[in-house]
């Protein structure tokens, strides 16, 4: 049995963009969407899981040093 759902607050453009978007890619849209989520998934995973860049120590430094830059300047903490 298919079972339908409704997304809040999607303007009309947004959802023609979208189905647009799945017709183009000649998906259907519960495919398109899928898709979408395992693609933002995978982006934050990618971004979560890479390497340091700064050691623990080279970070706490950068953190000391903008800390100071922005109470020399006037900046918020």
């Amino acid at each position: 049995m298919v079972c339908v759902r409704t997304i809040k607050d999607i303007d009309e453009d947004s959802w023609a963009t979208f189905k647009s978007l799945a017709a183009k890619n000649k998906m259907k849209m519960g495919d398109m969407f899928k898709e979408m989520i395992e693609s933002y998934n995978n982006s934050w995973n990618t971004v979560f899981n890479n390497n340091r860049i700064f050691s623990e120590k080279e970070a706490e430094e950068i953190k000391k040093i903008v800390a100071s830059a922005r109470k020399e300047k006037g900046f918020r903490k």
